[in-house]
């Protein structure tokens, strides 16, 4: 069987890839020559665990090839991905689209035998039929179906996600194309994933749901660790105390600075724009939105309150820069909302990531950037901790507090007890719970 992947961002490069460990002929295209010269070379752009070692298995097998040529690609395939971005329109937060209807022409230039197209990237609901007009306005006699397959991809747990999945969502109600998606997955329905054949609106609606679910836990987790501190109660254990009731669950209940990343905040605000538009509001979606844009903003004041009032020519030391562990993701992460509030205030800033550091040089200034978490405390009057890298969780907490100029921890993810930070000599700040117990 052969598969073209177009894009060769997080998405398309880890399903192209995923895809060709089941044996299928894989050919991923994308429009950047050096990318794809680079990924010839063994190079992989995004940091993702383990993808390293799978694109280079397949490479070698001869199951994954890379090309700038779409035609090359998409000439003999059965089925063709659409994995190209999506990202927020500047002005009403809308997806944009352009990319996709743009890669849609050139598809069906191209096609010659009966084809399905599957949009892999997350799109409106009702982007599936556009789609399929755009193919059909270019090539009126083409044979195809226009297929909706989104992804469910965690960053930093990908390639777990892609082959052992939680279920499957297949939007198309041709049996055709049906066929043809379960020969692409057929090694996941032999270990009983579940497989979800909808229309392709419904599958398009899963995705955003999906998303704006868990977007919506980790903010309702967020205000009650804010009441939580009001009231002198634990939010983490109160999120145990929950999350053990089977209709809630425990995951997407841990108290933060609010969420980030490619997917949450654009996924959000754009299912609230399309909701509007269909004159339907998600009024809990639209709180979400704006309750996580605050808190961002919101966490430098509690580091400027750890140093009593003021940071006016202090310097802060800031762990971790990613939106979550395990990626080098920094779109909408945390960071790029703490880092300049308080350099606004007056701080100077020393920041360490065990993998974002490149992409945080390219959104980030006036950063003295370090080589470890050790040389960005060195001297430092007030510690944060935004990211929860696990070497992180296990500072030589003794050689912290000699290195600093004075023991202040401000931790936004909670992954020090307090009992224990106070009893080491520091002054410990963390997200919702009581400072000593």
């Amino acid at each position: 069987m052969r598969v073209a992947v177009i894009g060769t961002g997080y998405v398309g490069l880890v399903s192209g890839a995923c895809f060709s460990e089941f044996g299928i002929n894989v050919v991923c295209v994308d429009k950047d020559k050096a990318k794809i010269d680079a990924l010839k070379r063994g190079e992989i752009p995004i940091f993702e665990p383990g993808l390293d070692a799978l694109v280079e298995n397949n490479v070698a097998s001869g199951n994954l090839t890379f090309t700038t040529s779409l035609p090359e690609a998409v000439k003999g395939a059965e089925a063709v991905f659409i994995a190209v971005g999506t990202p927020s329109r500047r002005g009403d937060g809308h997806a944009d689209l352009s990319f996709v209807y743009a890669v849609a022409e050139e598809i069906a230039a191209v096609i010659e035998d009966y084809t399905v197209i599957i949009t892999k990237s997350t799109v409106p609901v009702g982007t599936g039929r556009e789609v399929e007009k755009v193919i059909r306005a270019v090539r009126p006699d083409a044979d195809f179906d226009a297929v909706s397959n989104p992804e469910f991809l965690r960053e930093g747990s990908a390639i777990e996600d892609f082959m052992r999945p939680d279920r499957v969502v297949i939007g198309t109600q041709s049996e055709r194309a049906r066929a043809v998606m379960r020969k692409l997955y057929r090694p996941l329905y032999l270990r009983e994933t579940p497989m979800l054949f909808t229309s392709r609106p419904t599958a398009e609606m899963i995705k955003y749901a999906a998303n704006t679910f868990l977007a919506t836990k980790i903010t309702f987790i967020n205000e009650i660790a804010d009441l939580c501190e009001k009231l002198d109660a634990d939010v983490t254990d109160v999120a145990t105390g929950i999350g053990l009731d089977g209709r809630i669950g425990r995951k997407f209940l841990h108290a933060g600075p609010g969420y980030g990343g490619s997917c949450f905040p654009k996924d959000t605000l754009a299912l609230v724009r399309t909701a509007q538009e269909a004159n339907s509001p998600l009024r809990i979606i639209e709180s979400v939105v704006a309750v996580n844009d605050a808190r961002k903003q919101a966490m430098a004041e509690r580091v400027v309150q750890a140093c009593g009032g003021s940071i006016e020519g202090k310097t802060i030391a800031v762990l971790g820069l990613t939106f979550k562990p395990n990626t080098d993701d920094m779109r909408d992460a945390p960071s790029l909302d703490i880092i300049p509030a308080l350099r606004d205030q007056g701080a100077t800033i020393k920041a360490y990531d065990p993998e974002g550091m490149a992409e945080a040089r390219k959104l980030l200034d006036d950063i003295h950037w370090c080589d470890d978490a050790y040389q960005a405390v060195d001297q430092a009057d007030a510690v944060v901790i935004i990211t929860e890298w696990n070497q992180f969780r296990a500072l030589e907490l003794d050689r912290v507090r000699n290195l600093m100029k004075s023991p202040i921890m401000v931790d936004l993810r909670n992954i020090y007890n307090p009992v224990e930070m106070t009893e080491a000599g520091f002054e410990y700040t963390s997200i919702g719970r009581p400072q000593k117990q």
